[in-house]
């Protein structure tokens, strides 16, 4: 490597990392680094890279040989645990990125500015520190154009001149952090937001829109969704509450005590309300606390052509999509008399105008909400099932019970946490740090 290496952030991140054979060891997250009183730069302590399984560890600067020709080489040694931001540790791009700071620009003016960009450079003693920021004038005249630009000059100055830099009191926003987000599925969002302090996952949270909000919670523990919602409003809550699955909103809702419970029921549309008050009624090891109350049902009249265009739509879990529940009026849990279920294959090999009552799957019997998480699963297990159907002492259809659910359920609390286990191959373990 040569004596001194400079490189921006912004160019650093999403590169690819190989280890000294070429094999690729995962993909550049994020930078971290830390500040202190005795250093005038904050030095550069290593990056965030994503591996296979979508896990996200730490690897030492001290650990990587060369940054150059669009990757990065590390000495293959890397800790496959996953990285946990200490709280004297610092992410460039989670919370340096556009945030707000003076800085004094090349007449020696003091000028308020927007941090773009982190410049790292690599000293003769193969360390490496902060050493350059570039930041955009604040303009009086608002952040964007009506052309949707950026407003306010760029300009590049030493990190010495920027000051608010380590002040925690203003922030890059949280728009501008899940930009970095914007391609990733639920559950590696939630995965991305897990890894933040807990301070900085509310803001981004609050900054979520109701769906994606309602889809990260049910991705994450139970605890850290309870401290997530702590930080909203009461109205927000409401609103997420009946955007998620009703089984992960009652889940969500039974971790919280009685009386807060019913405040955001009350806020909540009836018809939302009575399905989670009815869930929490039921025992957690039962096909009634495993089960949804809104999967896909239809009359017996309905045309195999209108079953696939319910089962279709995007909002409908991969799961949920794969079975139609065929009951008597009403068409809403609690339903009318159940009769059977369709199966989303038979539904593809025929005739779209026949009607759904024609094919009805009536081999398999649906379950009562008292059943055990055992039978239910032996149930799905022996008749290959994806759901099954949960009725009421009458036999109208009250929910079904989907695979997922059952993992979820038989799995070990912690399984979120070691969910994307990978080998560690060619890679020795070696402590964070």
């Amino acid at each position: 490597m040569s004596t001194s290496t400079r490189v921006f952030v912004g160019r650093l991140a999403e590169l690819a990392v190989f280890d000294p054979l070429g094999d690729p060891v995962g993909r550049v997250r994020d930078v971290v680094v830390t500040f202190s009183a005795q250093r005038t730069r904050p030095r550069v302590i290593g990056l965030v890279v994503e591996v296979p399984g979508r896990r996200r560890v730490f690897v030492p600067m001290t650990r990587v040989t060369s940054v150059d020709g669009g990757q990065v080489i590390t000495t293959g040694l890397v800790n496959m645990r996953r990285f946990e931001q200490r709280p004297n540790e610092t992410l460039v791009l989670a919370e340096l990125i556009e945030r707000r700071v003076t800085v004094r620009d090349e007449s020696g003016e003091v000028v308020e500015a927007t941090v773009e960009d982190i410049g790292l450079e690599q000293n003769h003693a193969r360390s490496w520190s902060v050493t350059r920021a570039f930041v955009r004038r604040a303009s009086a005249r608002g952040s964007l154009s009506r052309l949707g630009r950026r407003r306010g000059e760029t300009f590049v100055v030493p990190v010495e001149d920027v000051k608010g830099l380590r002040d925690s009191a203003d922030v890059q926003s949280a728009a501008r952090l899940l930009e970095h987000y914007e391609d990733l599925r639920p559950a590696d969002l939630a995965e991305a937001i897990h890894d933040l302090p807990a301070k900085r996952r509310a803001e981004v949270a609050a900054a979520l829109a109701d769906d994606q909000l309602a889809d990260v919670l049910e991705e994450l523990p139970e605890e850290e969704q309870v401290e997530i919602i702590a930080g909203l409003g009461n109205d927000r809550i409401a609103d997420v509450l009946e955007a998620m699955e009703p089984d992960d909103a009652a889940d969500l809702l039974a971790e919280l005590p009685t009386a807060r419970q019913e405040e955001l029921l009350q806020l909540m549309e009836p018809d939302e309300a009575a399905d989670l008050r009815r869930l929490l009624t039921y025992d957690e090891n039962t096909a009634g606390g495993l089960m949804t109350t809104e999967p896909v049902i239809l009359g017996p009249d309905a045309s195999i052509a209108e079953a696939l265009a319910v089962v279709r739509r995007q909002e409908l879990s991969t799961t949920m999509a794969c079975t139609v529940f065929v009951c008597r009026p009403p068409l809403e849990t609690p339903t009318g008399k159940f009769l059977g279920m369709v199966h989303i294959q038979r539904l593809l090999r025929e005739p779209p105008h026949a009607s759904i009552g024609t094919i009805l799957d009536k081999d398999v019997e649906p379950v009562t909400t008292d059943a055990t998480t055992g039978q239910v699963t032996r149930l799905l297990a022996t008749y290959d099932l994806v759901a099954l159907p949960v009725v009421d002492e009458n036999g109208l259809l009250v929910g079904a019970v989907t695979v997922d659910d059952v993992l979820d359920h038989l799995l070990p609390d912690d399984w979120r946490e070691d969910r994307h286990e990978v080998t560690t191959s060619s890679h020795e373990v070696i402590p964070h740090g």
